[in-house]
């Protein structure tokens, strides 16, 4: 229902005394005060500032009046309305619905913009509602399945800025506001929409206000956690819209029944209506005639209003709850199966009665709560018959609709065949509007149905298609996992059931399983799935053959086998070229490309740019992605972070404009990027990746952030030992999960003064690292090192006893990282600057804990050795370039000296650790300095306003009103990075040891207002 073109109960009639449908809103003025002001409907409050608003509040509380109100108010100030709706499809999602419906309303209203923009950005034609419809009967498998990477079209970009550019467009000619009502009913696709426009703050001429229901949003509502990302954007406010107090319900009533109603019956109202104007307007109707009995459970209530319906009216009724909210009424006539007259009667009683409400040739429930009360009211037989006649009528094409509304009325009316084949058009039509999720989604609806038939030819679906469709889906979704998982699934289903499965069906379903499965962590050998994927595709001019040789050449290379994934990527290569496979093509040069890691650096970052030159230009996204992600990598294993940095960065967006933020190497990008922050001390920086502008990320990616967020504010003195617990179970999932969760464990555990707890977390890291990979992976390394560094800390509080039992754990610890250092061999045959310097580290932790165990050990070591060994781990952190890692071995290189008679070079060693501490707000760090017994100097009272640019003054004073680096940025207009360099400069001068510190130094010096 268009509820900002349509008025409840206008021209209403009433059985009985007299009880009308309240027009004027009641009670809620301060919050249309509030919203108007905040989207600049109305001027708002001098100071206030323009923002995009998420309104939400319980089922029948006023959201829609309230959002009616704002409608009035803004055209009356000149402004355009828009509004797009979000349907409860219930289990068949439509991606980009409401969407769809704002720009049909814009291709009539506004045509010219429409217009102007789809030359620009043909992909916005994809959104128009004609375009969305059901079309034909023709084939549901493409012949060119086989040609590409991922066989879904699955690339937003255009579709994105397409939709942006229209609002913009048709903004120039009036101000205009956006409405998404219902986004708790929201597919995942139109969350990624309206996470892209609320991050645009930048455009100008429209604002947005989204509604849903906040008693909708349970705990693993995926509503809830996208309400908490935009919420942290800049612009963006949260209005909760509170129940009617018990005056405001008194002053409903009297609209709704103009004669009053006696005090008790007023007050039970008052009672029982709990503030929600929807259940007043209900009560109220269910109490009018006199001796009306008033049912105590609120669907009775809502139910009273059908049973003042006439026959045909409530024929109607029902048949339009099928339907969900809204049916329009070219389907209620193939539908009803009434006579003409009769549904015309039907109709106006049922709008009368203000059951439905007509609007635009559609009609639609009152209230959605009213259409899900008459839908519960059905019994099991009349819900099957009335989607029954919704199928046919979609189906023959004698009513408009799309493929997963036939989809959804099939699998409801028991019709599998039917279901089977929408849903694969469903999912089709998913992917060309790049809506991965739902797409996954519909394709694994139709295996499940397939999996049903007894015969895999039926209905003209090829399973082997149909399984790579919902494999290539999942992994573009970010669920690489639940990918591997449904082809396993359709494989061993085959083989229980003993079907004739055709060699080609095996090999494109083995290939789409190990394409996923190597870009997950797992035990299992991929390379057998991909190598008998080939062996199992057809000879000769085959794209199908050229898909699973490019797949097993990149896997190949994946697992080091170089020699024979040069063969195989030729031969990839070739076909591809022969058969004009363009976007294959690039990706089997970007495999290439990477086999020149063997021999010097600028030969492989050569090869790798070409890569990209050329997917970029055949619009591979995937290889260019995978290209770009593998160009950082080169760059960060030598510590040339500034490169690295240019090319995740590249990637990132890359992924975000295509819409695959999650997809491999889009996220990996991400990752990395975020850890070259994280080394250089950039650390505002780097938490500012892990809010993104857009869809919120899958488990194990949201659990890889997490644990790199949780290593930053551990360093800040945060605890976070129950959220690092709670990533346990994702250390099998991702093997990156289990190396920095257990190096936070292993430091919780030293600061509670617990070095056995530190060495189980090391063995149960290197247990499940072990599994997924190898027994001596190289991060073993690291993960030793901190665990001697817990070790060699907690020796001076020791027993002897206790210092006598923990030698052999550092002999233990120290021999499993020479044993990686022994057995590992990497392509270019050397250690990059992290593993040399973690390498130094080990062993001077190992030598730490012995000199503090005392006595023979202590004598055996040596203080000059020890002081070498860390001096030679300061120079090699230093030139890897971890600012807080450095730090970390100054102060415990400082601890060694002054108990070693040189308290000299203590303090300059502690003062270039403390003002790394300080700049980075590590404030364990900084308890660790002043435990040394070297304080800081004395920081002067009040000149430090001399030593601040204004540059710094202008983003002192955003710190202190909160905002993060990237929203400081974005005000300023310059990047990330500086905005992080003046804030590390800001911490230095002013002795502050975080941001919060330096806010209140800067109020109590009047550096700011």
């Amino acid at each position: 229902m268009d509820v900002l073109a349509a008025t409840a109960g206008r021209g209403a009639a009433t059985m009985g005394p007299v009880v009308a449908q309240s027009s004027t809103m009641v009670g809620r003025d301060a919050e249309l005060t509030q919203l108007a002001a905040s989207l600049g409907v109305r001027p708002p409050r001098p100071g206030d500032a323009l923002v995009d608003v998420l309104l939400s509040g319980d089922a029948g509380v006023g959201k829609t009046r309230l959002l009616r109100a704002l409608r009035d108010l803004a055209v009356g100030e000149g402004w355009q309305v828009f509004a797009g709706h979000c349907l409860d499809f219930g289990d068949s999602a439509l991606p980009y619905l409401p969407f769809s419906e704002v720009l049909g309303r814009l291709a009539t209203e506004r045509p010219d913009a429409v217009d102007a923009v789809a030359r620009s950005h043909p992909a916005l034609a994809r959104l128009l509602p004609v375009r969305r419809q059901l079309s034909g009967t023709g084939p549901i498998d493409s012949p060119g399945d086989d040609n590409s990477v991922e066989s879904s079209a699955l690339d937003r970009a255009d579709l994105f800025r397409a939709m942006l550019a229209v609002l913009e467009a048709a903004a120039r000619q009036a101000p205009l506001l956006l409405v998404i009502e219902d986004t708790h009913w929201a597919d995942q696709s139109t969350r990624d929409m309206l996470s892209f426009l609320l991050s645009r703050l930048d455009s100008a001429g429209f604002a947005v206000v989204a509604s849903y229901r906040s008693d909708d949003l349970h705990r693993r509502h995926p509503l809830r956690r996208q309400v908490a990302e935009w919420s942290r954007l800049r612009g963006v406010e949260r209005i909760s819209l509170s129940p009617l107090d018990d005056d405001a319900v008194r002053d409903l009533v009297r609209q709704l029944v103009p004669g009053g109603l006696p005090e008790q019956e007023m007050a039970d109202v008052v009672a029982r209506a709990e503030g929600n104007a929807f259940f007043v307007e209900e009560l109220v109707s269910a109490a009018a005639e006199p001796g009306t009995f008033v049912p105590a459970d609120l669907a009775d209530v809502l139910l009273v209003r059908l049973d003042r319906l006439d026959d045909d009216a409530r024929r109607v009724v029902r048949t339009a709850s099928a339907s969900g909210r809204r049916v329009t009424h070219d389907m209620l006539v193939a539908t009803a199966d009434m006579p003409t007259q009769a549904l015309d009667d039907g109709l106006r009683g049922a709008v009368e009665m203000n059951v439905l409400v007509a609007d635009r040739g559609a009609y639609a429930f009152r209230h959605a709560l009213l259409g899900e009360a008459v839908y519960d009211d059905l019994l099991p037989g009349e819900r099957a018959q009335l989607h029954g006649r919704y199928v046919a009528a979609l189906r023959e094409g004698t009513a408009r609709g799309t493929a997963a509304e036939l989809a959804r009325h099939a699998r409801l009316a028991m019709d599998s065949a039917t279901a089977l084949t929408a849903s694969v058009r469903a999912g089709q039509e998913a992917s060309a509007v790049g809506g991965p999720d739902e797409a996954a989604y519909h394709y694994q609806q139709a295996l499940e149905l397939l999996s049903s038939s007894a015969d895999l030819g039926d209905h003209g679906v090829n399973l082997s298609k149909l399984v790579v469709k919902a494999a290539d889906a999942l992994t573009a979704a970010g669920d690489p996992e639940r990918a591997v998982a449904v082809v396993a699934e359709q494989l061993e289903r085959l083989e229980s059931e003993g079907a004739d499965v055709p060699d080609e069906w095996r090999a494109r379903m083995l290939s789409a399983q190990a394409a996923a499965l190597y870009i997950t962590e797992t035990d299992a050998d991929a390379t057998l799935l991909s190598a008998r994927a080939v062996e199992l595709s057809p000879e000769g001019e085959s794209a199908l053959r050229a898909r699973t040789l490019s797949i097993h050449a990149k896997i190949l290379v994946a697992y080091g086998r170089y020699d024979e994934a040069e063969i195989v990527g030729l031969e990839a290569l070739a076909l591809a070229e022969k058969l004009d496979l363009g976007e294959l093509a690039s990706d089997v040069v970007t495999t290439l490309s990477t086999l020149k890691r063997t021999g010097p650096k600028e030969g492989l970052r050569a090869a790798l740019t070409e890569a990209v030159d050329r997917a970029a230009a055949s619009d591979a996204v995937h290889a260019e992605l995978r290209a770009r992600y593998l160009l950082g990598r080169s760059y960060e294993d030598w510590a040339e972070f500034d490169d690295a940095e240019t090319w995740f960065t590249s990637g990132i967006e890359r992924a975000q404009d295509a819409g695959l933020p999650w997809a491999p190497y889009g996220f990996e990008s991400r990752w990395q990027l975020a850890w070259i922050h994280l080394v250089r001390g950039e650390w505002d920086t780097a938490l500012d990746l892990f809010v993104v502008e857009g869809p919120f990320p899958p488990p194990i990616q949201r659990a890889m952030l997490q644990s790199m967020r949780l290593q930053i504010l551990q360093a800040r003195g945060k605890d976070v030992a129950n959220r690092v617990a709670g990533l346990r179970p994702f250390w099998r999932r991702d093997g990156s999960v289990a190396i920095h969760a257990a190096a936070i464990e292993m430091i919780a555990a030293g600061r509670r003064g617990d070095p056995s707890g530190a060495v189980a977390s090391y063995d149960h890291a290197v247990d499940v690292l072990g599994r997924i990979w190898h027994e001596w992976f190289s991060a073993r390394i690291r993960l030793a090192a901190v665990a001697l560094g817990v070790v060699a800390d907690a020796m001076p509080r020791s027993s002897a006893a206790e210092r006598e039992a923990l030698l052999p754990v550092v002999e233990r610890l120290q021999d499993d990282g020479r044993v990686v250092l022994d057995r590992y061999t990497d392509p270019a045959g050397h250690w990059g600057p992290e593993g040399r310097a973690w390498t130094q580290r080990l062993d001077a932790e190992a030598l730490r804990a012995r000199w503090l165990a005392g006595g023979e050990q202590a004598e055996q070591v040596g203080l000059e050795p020890l002081v070498a060994a860390w001096r030679e781990a300061e120079r090699l952190f230093a030139e890897f370039g971890h600012v807080h890692e450095l730090a970390i071995v100054r102060t415990r290189l400082a601890g060694i000296l002054r108990a070693g008679g040189d308290p000299a070079g203590a303090r300059v060693l502690g003062d270039q650790a403390r003002e790394a501490a300080r700049a980075l707000g590590a404030q364990p760090l900084l308890d660790d300095l002043t435990a040394l017994g070297s304080t800081a100097p004395p920081s002067s009272g009040g000149t430090a306003s001399a030593d601040l640019t204004a540059r710094e003054r202008e983003i002192l004073g955003h710190v202190a009103q909160g905002r993060t680096n990237g929203e400081i940025a974005k005000l300023l207009f310059i990047s990330t990075k500086t905005v992080s360099v003046h804030v590390s400069n800001i911490l230095a001068k002013l002795g502050a040891s975080g941001r919060t510190e330096a806010a209140a130094i800067a109020r109590r010096r009047h550096l700011i207002d």
